[in-house]
């Protein structure tokens, strides 16, 4: 089998939107919303296309990941440039067969060649470990909508330049999701529209759902 790792083409928007919508469909909620923010993100300005990868398998794309500019805010309310990604889509036929951290460690590399510092981002501990995250709270890094002295599982963070935090004199900051990530949420009838575009799913309320 062969694998290939390359940037995005418009071409394959589609296809990748419809893989996210099949990789993410009843996880965190029924239904699922990545597959539209990933669609109006490729507008928005924090967006970075040249972090923007698919991954082949023979020729089918089977996996997709993007990166986004973000920012973290001083205790005195003094913005400072950051960035986060996702999401990271593996077809549900591949999961669990080490593709989604080869695809992650791929851009990971790339980000890091293009200057890329410090990642936050939410997601589960025990598969981001195995590349390099750890708990936010660990960097001093409090996520907005839960207390400070919080040390929040879901919210995880990794260093891509060594001592990126202390050489920007950064001992604790506060992140906010880009406002590029609730895009359905704000936009709802939008959000709609666009998702009838698609064939019909069963929606479901699952155990372990976020929502």
């Amino acid at each position: 089998m062969e694998i290939n790792i390359r940037l995005e083409k418009t071409e394959d928007y589609r296809e990748v939107e419809n893989l996210t919508r099949e990789a993410f469909w009843n996880v965190y909620r029924p239904g699922c919303l990545e597959h539209y923010v990933l669609n109006q993100y490729r507008t928005n300005p924090d967006f970075i296309p040249e972090l923007d990868y698919v991954m082949e398998l023979d020729g089918r794309i089977i996996g997709h990941v993007m990166f986004s500019r973000a920012e973290l805010a001083l205790d005195n309310g003094e913005p400072v440039p950051s960035w986060t990604f996702g999401p990271i889509s593996i077809h549900p036929d591949y999961k669990r067969k080490g593709y989604g951290l080869r695809l992650l460690n791929y851009a990971l590399e790339r980000a890091r060649e293009m200057g890329v510092g410090f990642l936050c981002m939410e997601g589960n501990i025990d598969f981001y470990r195995h590349a390099g995250f750890g708990l936010a709270s660990k960097f001093g890094i409090h996520y907005h909508d839960e207390p400070r002295d919080a040390e929040v599982p879901y919210f995880l963070a990794q260093e891509l330049t060594p001592n990126w935090l202390q050489t920007h004199g950064i001992k604790e900051a506060t992140y906010t999701p880009p406002k590029g990530y609730f895009v359905a949420d704000l936009h709802p009838e939008e959000f709609a529209a666009y998702e009838a575009t698609f064939p019909t799913k069963e929606k479901l309320r699952l155990p372990g759902q976020l929502v």
